[in-house]
């Protein structure tokens, strides 16, 4: 990347940092607020919002920014020069084909980059949830087959509260209004834990993180996740799905990321 770029790509990431801090009040955690180093680790949120990952991005350390990339859909990044210059040079996000016939090769991609050193931003939903009726969508299977490529990762579990009203279904410009970005404890995938066991354990520690005010609707989530995650025996990358994704409403393919 030429000095221009270089400089032109800080510019935009501490221009976006600044307008969605105003915007959200969320600001980044310190090194020393969390109790987990950040490496080899796949950060994964609820996905309501076409915000979400920069939400997450924020909500990190700054000096750990640097080495982590939001898994994103080449299909809705490359087709404009903006957009390939946010995700490529500002967020230097992992690009993966979710119309290909290769979940497999998907989630290879992801296993070399956290074997590489890298820190990943995954949505496990596999599609942005717009029912205000449902907490949060079933597990996709994507997120066990990446722990078991790589056991030695950790996944970190982050709920963003408040965002769906920040950026409501169908506005294009955001209202200000105060979010919340809860930060949990690493989940690792135990020895001979099943696939349904290990996405009922990251979903229910995704939901344990709402705040308070819900811990009703979250008791009763938590107590339907073992039948949700019946739900998901298709072996497909979908469950990785990463930054802005399409609505649930229309199902995504198997291996459906965000864009």
């Amino acid at each position: 990347m030429s000095f221009l770029k270089k400089k032109l790509a800080w510019l935009t990431d501490q221009a976006l940092c600044l307008s969605v801090s105003f915007l959200t009040g969320v600001k980044p955690k310190t090194a020393r607020e969390l109790d987990f180093s950040p490496e080899k680790t796949v950060y994964y949120a609820n996905h309501g919002s076409h915000g979400d990952f920069v939400l997450v991005w924020i909500s990190l350390p700054r000096r750990w920014r640097m080495h982590t990339r939001p898994v994103a859909g080449a299909d809705y990044w490359l087709t404009n020069r903006i957009k390939r210059f946010i995700i490529q040079n500002v967020f230097n996000g992992l690009l993966i084909d979710r119309k290909g016939n290769d979940p497999q090769a998907v989630t290879a991609q992801m296993a070399d980059a956290v074997a590489g050193g890298d820190s990943l931003i995954i949505f496990p939903e596999g599609t942005r949830n717009t029912d205000d009726q449902t907490v949060l969508l079933p597990f996709k299977s994507g997120i066990f087959h990446l722990a078991q490529s790589q056991p030695d990762t950790q996944f970190v579990p982050l709920w963003i509260d408040n965002i769906n009203r920040v950026l409501p279904k169908g506005t294009l410009l955001p209202i200000p209004l105060m979010c919340e970005v809860h930060i949990g404890q690493p989940v690792r995938l135990a020895e001979n834990e099943s696939k349904e066991q290990f996405l009922k354990r990251t979903r229910d520690a995704l939901l344990a993180l709402r705040p308070s005010e819900n811990h009703g609707e979250t008791a009763a989530a938590v107590s339907e996740s073992a039948m949700l995650s019946e739900t998901n025996d298709s072996d497909t990358a979908e469950s990785a799905t990463p930054t802005a994704d399409r609505p649930s409403e229309n199902p995504a393919p198997e291996s459906e990321p965000n864009q």
